[in-house]
């Protein structure tokens, strides 16, 4: 049996015995709502996201300070079309910062796509040890503003992205950094390194998406099922932009479709099946939770999380898919069915001038591959590590791992008088 069978078999056998205990899960889900939230369809709000975050972050011992960064209508003759949204609506990057010793290089993190800040939950007090850790939710995104999303075109929905964070730079007077970015997280802070490098010290890329084509890199397997009807129909869905976040807000009837989709979408290595979860409204949470007991819970390659962890993680997440759709909207000018590049990264690799590591989980659906053809190219320092024990999100899965791999790839800025001579670090890989 390939592994995106068993991976599909091992996803289904979740959601079904998930789907065994839904009616004592709704029961108990019906006390915690307010009258407040059942007069609502979705039963969320910018305040409940903070509030979410900040019930979150209690596991996290350091101090920090959140704050939402203006980040401005943006510059007069910007092509970006929400800088020229007629919108009063405040634009701003929610922003976590936290307390580090003094001279400490400072660490960006940038999230992945379908996620936010709080999912690096396990690695902030580690890195704050030798960083300043600064933790954004990109626009759209989080508890960031929504600003509605109207880009047309690859160009401007990459403009979006890169241009809002470099406006959100300027704001914090940030000069150099080290910029970290998962999945789609580091697709955004690749490109914003090719368009801004003067900034940005050291790049690393977690599990990046966006380093294949669909003409170069598509399995035989996910060509045989878009030939399909199911395979069309999906596909379909896709390049009418319906993300994975709309379901959330719209229907309850479509619960059954979700598992239909999450299945496939897993077999396939398609990080996108959060579209449902607002269509279910009020019972979003319940399958929220579901998903993130699965894949973080029993499902999970590595370190699961404690019952309290997914507990806030579940109600977190909740709130930052089922808000109003923005950022999200990027999915279908970013990537073609199958999350190929429609701009691959790999053709700008002899463009590259940071220094750049690339982690990956030793069972990471993103393909390290990609990152070795892309290292042929680049004229500038390349490493790439794998982390044991860890998929997608190797920084939930294997926090420990992960940490020695972002030591190791700053050892130059820990350590200037000896960063030559750090050893690698004992239980990683090199590839």
């Amino acid at each position: 049996m390939s592994r995106s069978s068993v991976t599909a078999a091992r996803m289904a056998e979740e959601i079904s015995r998930a789907a065994a205990t839904e009616s004592s899960s709704s029961t108990e889900a019906s006390k915690r709502w307010t009258w407040a939230s059942k007069l609502r369809w979705i039963p969320t709000s910018t305040d409940l996201i903070v509030a979410a975050e900040k019930r979150l972050l209690s596991f996290v011992k350091t101090s920090y300070v959140q704050e939402q960064v203006n980040i401005g209508p943006g510059p007069p003759d910007s092509k970006v079309r929400w800088f020229r949204s007629s919108s009063d609506q405040p634009r701003f990057i929610n922003t976590i910062t936290f307390d580090s010793k003094e001279d400490s290089p400072t660490l960006v993190m940038v999230h992945g796509y379908a996620a936010s800040q709080g999912f690096f939950l396990r690695n902030f007090d580690a890195l704050a040890t030798r960083f300043r850790v600064i933790a954004i939710d990109q626009l759209g995104w989080g508890a960031s503003s929504r600003p509605d999303f109207n880009c047309k075109s690859t160009e401007e929905t990459e403009a979006w992205f890169i241009d809002s964070f470099e406006e959100w730079r300027k704001a914090k007077n940030l000069d150099k950094f080290i910029l970290l970015g998962h999945s789609f997280g580091g697709y955004v802070a690749a490109k914003y390194a090719l368009k801004h490098p003067e900034h940005v010290q050291h790049l690393i890329l977690v599990g990046p998406a966006g380093f294949s084509s669909e003409s170069e890199h598509m399995s035989k397997e996910l060509a045989k099922f878009r030939a399909t009807w199911k395979g069309a129909f999906i596909n379909h869905l896709w390049e009418s932009n319906v993300t994975p976040q709309k379901f959330i807000r719209q229907s309850f009837f479509l619960a059954k479709f979700y598992i239909l989709l999450q299945i496939l979408c897993v077999s396939f290595n398609i990080n996108n099946v959060v579209f449902i979860y607002r269509g279910l409204g009020p019972w979003g949470p319940n399958l929220v939770q579901r998903y993130t007991s699965a894949r973080f819970g029993s499902y999970s390659t590595g370190e699961v999380l404690t019952e309290e962890e997914s507990k806030l993680l579940t109600d977190y997440t909740y709130h930052t898919l089922a808000a109003k759709a923005s950022g999200e909207l990027c999915l279908k000018y970013i990537f073609s069915f199958g999350a190929f590049a429609r701009k691959p990264l790999l053709d700008c690799a002899s463009d590259w001038k940071v220094p750049t590591t690339f982690i990956y989980g030793f069972q990471d659906w993103m393909n390290y591959q990609g990152a070795q053809q892309a290292r042929e190219g680049m004229k500038m320092p390349c490493e790439i590590i794998r982390v044991p024990e860890a998929g997608h999100f190797a920084f939930i899965d294997n926090p420990s791992g992960f940490h020695s791999a972002v030591f190791y790839a700053c050892r130059k800025f820990l350590s200037p008088s000896h960063g030559n001579a750090i050893p690698f670090p004992h239980g990683l890989s090199s590839a």
